[in-house]
């Protein structure tokens, strides 16, 4: 039996990609193999976000190249689709797909076997106007399924590539959305999560199907759906309506993850963002009114070009004082191509490390602190599998629960009454009420 072998970079939307890659590798009889092992196919997924990713993209390809020099070498994805003149210098690239078209990946592996001639399927992304279908419809994993329902951003941050890689917003059609849902969950997924390049701005391509539309025919057309989270969410995409039927409905999370990027307003312009602190503050107060028990995690980008040590302060403080659950902190990195990469005073490596530390401390303490106000309420908990003695999973917060307790299996939900933390992790028992 022909064997292929994955090796995927950067975001959720790429190992999204990868599944449904290697569900049309096992329709052709193909088997799955790690890929430090011999293959007969190696997919490279690559990423672009930094240098650094297109940097270990050439370290797979010639990685794989190493372990069997007579495979089929293939690099997909978005490093594919911005340099594929650099990717097809390296020495042992034999197929090169960008970010459309993965979906010919089985085929394009026969033709290069039998002429043995370099397949390079890279277009022009920004004309692109239709969401490349790839579904999915199983994963190793039971309790969580990623589903991909939009391609491509039509924002352009000054530090951000992903636009020229992937393309304008694309969205997928709501009736094979709600179709994979269904079969999703009929193969036993409990919760869906719901991914993208800018997951939110589903429905901008359509003029009679917004994003609150998608969730709504989700929370009700899906039968057997326990749960549904979003994966991000920008602060303009949450409207009174979103609101609402978070609030209504129990089979959406009650937690958010919003970029905000910047808690400084100057590098928030220099960056493109297209909102001011305040405004995003008065919206997240209004939010967190409407769902008291929401949790709310965010993205901070640390280091941008022009930031002094008072707007980093700016910055800290202001997370500090809206009380984000947790923070997902990015040191700058220079990204060629992007108009941020020429900006002056660009901050030395040294300075954002210390800044990242400095953030990761207060992320630390920020989700010890909400942690702690959850002892003694009831959470609903996903779990997922065993580990150190624990069954453990995630609650709609997205706190992780560990519980020691025999009855519970893994992929099923239970109420579980907390009773301490170990850190920002929960320890409880199945409740009484359960």
């Amino acid at each position: 039996m022909a064997s292929v072998a994955f090796h995927t970079l950067g975001c959720k939307v790429n190992t999204y990609e990868t599944e449904g890659m290697l569900e049309l590798f096992e329709q052709a009889g193909y088997s799955s193999k790690p890929f430090d092992e011999q293959a007969d196919v190696y997919v490279i997924n690559t990423c672009t976000v930094t240098n650094t990713g297109d940097q270990k993209s050439r370290q797979m390809i010639r990685k794989a190249r190493r372990t069997n020099p007579n495979a089929v070498v293939a690099v997909v994805g978005c490093y594919a689709q911005v340099s594929s003149d650099e990717v097809a210098k390296i020495d042992g690239v034999d197929i090169i797909i960008g970010t459309q078209h993965r979906h010919k990946i089985v085929d394009y592996v026969k033709q290069y076997q039998q002429d043995h001639q370099m397949i390079v399927d890279v277009g022009d992304v920004m004309h692109l106007n239709q969401f490349e279908r790839l579904k999915i419809f199983s994963y190793e994993n039971r309790t969580r399924a990623f589903m991909k329902i939009q391609d491509g951003c039509n924002k352009f941050c000054t530090y951000c590539i992903i636009p020229y890689a992937r393309g304008h917003i694309r969205s997928a059609d709501p009736r094979e959305v709600i179709d994979q849902a269904n079969r999703l969950v009929r193969n036993g997924f409990k919760e869906i999560v719901l991914t993208g390049i800018h997951t939110a701005g589903y429905g901008m391509d359509f003029e009679h199907y917004s994003f609150y539309d998608l969730l709504y025919d989700l929370t009700t057309k899906v039968e057997g759906l326990k749960r549904l989270r979003i994966s991000s969410i920008e602060m303009s995409q949450i409207t009174p309506e979103i609101i609402k039927l978070i609030d209504e409905s129990p089979i959406i999370v009650d937690h958010l993850h919003i970029p905000i990027q910047s808690g400084c307003d100057k590098i928030l312009k220099r960056m493109n963002r297209t909102y001011t602190t305040s405004e995003f503050e008065e919206k997240l107060n209004a939010l967190k009114k409407g769902l008291p028990s929401l949790s709310v995690t965010t993205d901070v980008i640390v280091g941008f070009p022009g930031e002094t040590e008072e707007d980093f302060m700016t910055t800290y403080n202001w997370i500090k004082k809206n009380h984000f659950n947790q923070l997902h902190v990015f040191p700058y990195s220079q990204r060629k191509g992007t108009p941020a990469a020429t900006f002056d005073h660009q901050v030395p490596g040294n300075i954002k490390h210390e800044r990242v530390k400095h953030l990761m401390a207060l992320s630390d303490e920020l989700r010890t602190e909400f942690a702690s106000w959850q002892i003694g309420k009831d959470l609903e908990v996903l779990f997922e599998e065993e580990k150190d003695g624990y069954m453990q999973g995630h609650a709609s917060n997205y706190l992780l629960v560990k519980v020691k307790d025999p009855r519970i299996q893994e992929g099923e939900i239970y109420k579980i009454h907390i009773t301490d933390q170990i850190g920002y992790d929960l320890v409880g028992d199945i409740s009484e009420e359960s």
